[in-house]
């Protein structure tokens, strides 16, 4: 199977990618580098160096690939950044999709797989969050993602393009990008290898839910091959405070330093985690790794780059 991969060179989706090579796919990765790094790609994947906001050339790389699917994770990510600037995240999470959506009517795809957020959907809500619950994302990134699941669902019920949009909780895992706002394990980990001591956002009791990179690919493999359309919760249904990581890391780390504390940002969420029962029904999915575990091969890979 032809498989596109926007946002390829990506933290997750470099290993959807290694994923869908290891199954014998033909793969094609789009990306524009901004994040991504080619140091992440799969020697056996085709790249291509494109911008999904630029119109002319995503929308001509489809044309002339012609995938079967498209698995897109090229995204503007910053739940901050789309506060301050909700137009630039709009461009990208919004804009993006329809650029690759009106290319891909006309092969047409086969399927679309989005990565989308199951953190930032819900809003204050009890936890864990299921699909069932009605979205009201408090930041524009949340609310540009459930926009491309509403534009997704338009070019299903027009277009009969399926697609199963994937609400990630909080991934992690090695390859994470740690200059950014982002990935709260992966700036922790760096920052101590470096000699420096990381400060915690706020009291540090917000909580989270983290599942691991290579289980969130996993579900992208078990995804290609299930008829089902709509939207599913990929998490662990647990939650851990950003003071738990951050003890857990100096652990692993074998440092000693005490808790730092700055100012609570703007758009923060109190609480999230996610009831996965959805995707263990329609996809037989699971998370495998646990989060000690977890953080162990992360301290790992950061230490053997």
């Amino acid at each position: 199977m032809k498989i596109l991969i926007t946002g390829g060179a990506g933290f997750i989706a470099s290993h959807v990618a290694d994923a869908y090579i290891e199954l014998g796919h033909e793969v094609v990765v789009v990306d524009n580098l901004s994040t991504g790094n080619l140091k992440n790609l799969n020697p056996k994947a085709k790249f291509i160096e494109a911008d999904i906001t630029d119109k002319e050339k995503i929308q001509a790389i489809i044309r002339s690939e012609r995938p079967e699917v498209i698995n897109h994770h090229a995204a503007h990510i910053q739940v901050g950044y789309s506060v301050k600037n909700p137009q630039f995240d709009a461009e990208n999470n919004i804009i993006g999709l329809l650029n690759i959506m009106e290319a891909a009517k006309e092969i047409p795809v086969k399927k679309v797989i989005m990565a989308a957020t199951g953190g930032a959907m819900y809003g204050n809500k009890q936890t864990p969050f299921n699909e069932t619950m009605k979205a009201e994302p408090l930041s524009p990134y949340g609310i540009s993602k459930r926009a491309g699941e509403l534009y997704l669902n338009y070019y299903h019920e027009l277009y009969q393009i399926p697609f199963i949009s994937l609400r990630y909780s909080n991934v992690y895992g090695p390859r994470q990008n740690a200059h950014g706002e982002s990935g709260v394990i992966a700036i922790f980990t760096e920052m101590i290898a470096d000699g420096k001591a990381p400060a915690i956002n706020g009291d540090g009791t917000h909580t989270r839910d983290y599942v691991y990179v290579e289980d969130v690919a996993r579900a992208n493999v078990l995804a290609l091959n299930s008829d089902f359309v709509g939207e599913l919760n990929i998490g662990t249904k647990t939650e851990i405070s950003t003071n738990e990581v951050f003890r857990k890391v100096v652990s692993e780390m074998g440092v000693n330093i005490e808790e730092k504390h700055i100012e609570e940002r703007p758009g923060e969420q109190v609480t999230s985690s996610l009831d996965y029962s959805k995707a263990t029904e329609i996809l037989g999915w699971k998370p495998q790794i646990g989060f000690d575990e977890g953080v162990k091969r992360v301290v790992e890979w950061y230490k053997n780059r």
